[in-house]
């Protein structure tokens, strides 16, 4: 379907009357709508049908980064590249992705499924909550998409033709600034809250961290393993006690499978290090994550693998000891960006007193560090007793 219109944003109003047009709900129904947001790129709207109970979502790209504002201006093409990203890894495990009902490159609007019954998980982990199937559907999500669009499952050209579709240099280049390159360095644009400051020159001056990150940055722009989500966090999953749906895939682009990976456990971790109560159930989440990715990812080896290779002694093996090596890396860059860049995150910012937010984003820099520098040496039960040995010293400290 299309609509013969110039883009336009969306007002609570216009939205209500898009919904009607198509008959997304009933159009005599009173509905209400509500500007619900997203964070820096788009506005989002909810439109209910109170009567019936029955929702609708509409997403609608914004042509600039919201955040900096006019002077910074996106491709709107990046909404249409999003809703075919949804539709693509809805083929593949639909149970955790959100059905998307129409999309308008014009309007560069995806109008999808109403997902309210559900918490965004970071904010559900703030308030102390625990979804116990998010780190195995999030794993299970994770290890479907990275094989079905990946040279193991995809004829050859028909893979470079689906990279084809998904190129995406504008929200790749964000993606290249705010993770690989503005945390790392002082006359780069970063956010150091006071009291940090050593802590930030401490990575700004470490070579060796520096060294590891342009190796890292290199792989992401280089590499093409698969399809990736490209911003998988705990802010991009909605939640329950028995469901999880991952959303928002805008920055959706062929890359390093350990990148996507590695943005969970990172985001993950951050709970790890801000929660006074319940780590145990957030290492056991990090654990979950990669056991099931790993679980998922060679069950599919063994029975969709088309590559000639398959069987050769050791290659499973390599292919998953680089996904993890990689995982670790690219959870150090998201802990430190989160932490010292542009873009932070909640579970840090709103713990109240200063002292132990400051203590806390110390101990993601500390983390970020070591997961960038050792992840050829790490495991997940290394990792965690890290993790553990952190909390523990911090828990001395305030003794």
């Amino acid at each position: 379907m299309s609509i013969e219109t110039s883009y336009e944003l969306l007002t609570n109003e216009t939205a209500i009357a898009l919904v009607k047009k198509f008959k997304f709900l009933d159009k005599n129904a009173q509905l209400h709508c509500t500007e619900i947001g997203d964070g820096n790129l788009n506005y989002v709207f909810h439109i209910t049908d109170p009567d019936s109970g029955k929702g609708i979502i509409i997403k609608q790209a914004v042509p600039y980064a919201k955040v900096v504002g006019e002077s910074w201006p996106l491709t709107l093409k990046r909404a249409s590249m999003e809703a075919q990203a949804l539709i693509n890894f809805g083929s593949y495990c639909p149970e955790y992705v959100p059905k998307v009902y129409y999309s308008d490159e014009r309007l560069a609007i995806t109008v999808m499924e109403d997902l309210s019954h559900l918490t965004i998980a970071r904010a559900g982990f703030i308030e102390g909550q625990d979804y116990p199937l998010i780190s195995r559907h999030v794993g299970e999500y994770a290890a479907r998409t990275s094989f079905y669009t990946s040279d193991f499952y995809l004829d050859p050209s028909v893979k470079k033709e689906v990279s084809r579709t998904f190129t995406n240099p504008e929200l790749c280049k964000i993606t290249e600034s705010y993770v690989f390159t503005d945390p790392f360095f002082s006359h780069t644009p970063t956010d150091v809250e006071n009291g940090l400051e050593e802590a930030a020159q401490a990575i700004w001056n470490d070579e060796n961290l520096k060294l590891e990150v342009a190796i890292l940055k290199k792989q992401f722009s280089s590499e093409q393993e698969a399809l990736l989500h490209g911003d998988l966090h705990t802010g991009s999953v909605f939640a329950s006690e028995t469901e999880s749906k991952v959303i928002d895939p805008e920055f959706v682009c062929y890359g390093p499978v350990g990148f996507d990976l590695g943005l969970f456990i990172g985001n993950l971790t951050f709970q790890a290090i801000s929660r006074k109560n319940g780590k145990e159930k957030i290492y056991k989440h990090i654990q979950t994550f990669w056991s099931a990715f790993e679980k998922t990812y060679s069950d599919l080896w063994q029975t969709e693998n088309n590559e000639e290779f398959r069987t050769a002694a050791g290659y499973l093996d390599y292919i998953l000891k680089k996904f993890k090596e990689d995982a670790f890396g690219y959870a150090g860059c998201e802990l430190i960006r989160r932490t010292i860049g542009l873009s932070h995150v909640a579970d840090l910012e709103e713990i109240e007193d200063q002292k132990e937010r400051i203590a806390a984003k110390e101990n993601a820099l500390t983390i970020g560090s070591l997961l960038i520098k050792k992840r050829k040496q790490l495991d997940f039960k290394t990792f965690i007793t890290e993790l553990q040995d952190l909390a523990e010293e911090k828990n001395s400290v305030r003794v």
